[in-house]
């Protein structure tokens, strides 16, 4: 199959486009052409993130508010994004959730299952949702931004959430091993610290020190677009990108 080339046509369905790397990915993939359906869970965000479009890429952008703990609403989600273009080229799962008590002495039961709605049971109905209309199509590109706690546990991102980001890694795999022979393709970005509104719900906020040598949701956003700029005959299965100069203080 030859490369997805930007058209009048070609769209990507971006969720946690409200802020962070889901608002960064947006900005990247209208820069480069492509037609964005960016989606988040709270429309005032989605509408900051319409204000940093300039003028000439606003009508290639269209906002669509979804919870992704609502089944119903990640449907109808899918089926209006398929409408805006008849196709979905691409899926980028950049929406992602965290709890301040987080260890697993502190984590309680109702903590434990917003994490895990938000950062994995969200994006499989949503990846469900998206594969009918790739599958018609021939093709298709999934990323799915995951965290380096999706590799190797780390206390510092807590027992759910290295819970969920081991899920999402495995779903990654699953995708490829299914869905690999209908032209379907999957990665999932494995980040490092990301200065974004994120570090928010950690116990003890990073200094301004330590965020500045943090990654910067462009520099994931980069990443992402390397994934679906391949050639459809190339997959890059992972991508583990950390900061170059880590904060150790």
């Amino acid at each position: 199959m030859p490369t997805i080339r930007a058209s009048s046509r070609t769209l990507a369905l971006v969720t946690g486009a409200g802020s962070g790397v889901g608002r960064a990915t947006t900005l990247r993939l209208l820069r480069a052409g492509w037609n964005v359906a960016a989606s988040g869970r709270r429309a005032e965000t989605l509408r900051e993130t319409a204000g940093l479009v300039p003028a000439a890429q606003r009508a290639r952008l269209q906002l669509l508010p979804c919870d992704l703990a609502d089944p119903e609403a990640i449907q109808r989600l899918a089926a209006r994004a398929a409408r805006i273009h008849g196709r979905i080229d691409a899926l980028v799962n950049a929406a992602g959730h965290n709890i301040p008590q987080r260890s697993l002495e502190l984590l309680s039961p109702e903590d434990y299952r917003a994490v895990m709605a938000a950062n994995v049971d969200g994006v499989l109905a949503l990846v469900q949702a998206v594969l009918p209309a790739m599958r018609r199509a021939g093709h298709g590109t999934i990323v799915n931004v995951g965290s380096e706690a999706g590799r190797q546990a780390s206390a510092k991102s807590g027992a759910a959430y290295v819970i969920s980001k081991f899920g999402l890694t495995g779903l990654t795999q699953t995708i490829n091993a299914e869905e690999r022979d209908r032209g379907i393709r999957a990665c999932c970005v494995f980040p490092g610290d990301i200065d974004t509104a994120l570090l928010a719900k950690r116990p003890t906020a990073p200094s301004p020190e330590a965020r500045a040598r943090m990654l910067q949701p462009e520099d994931v956003a980069e990443c992402i677009w390397f994934a679906l700029s391949l050639p459809a005959r190339a997959n890059v299965e992972e991508i583990l990108v950390r900061p170059s100069r880590p904060w150790t203080g």
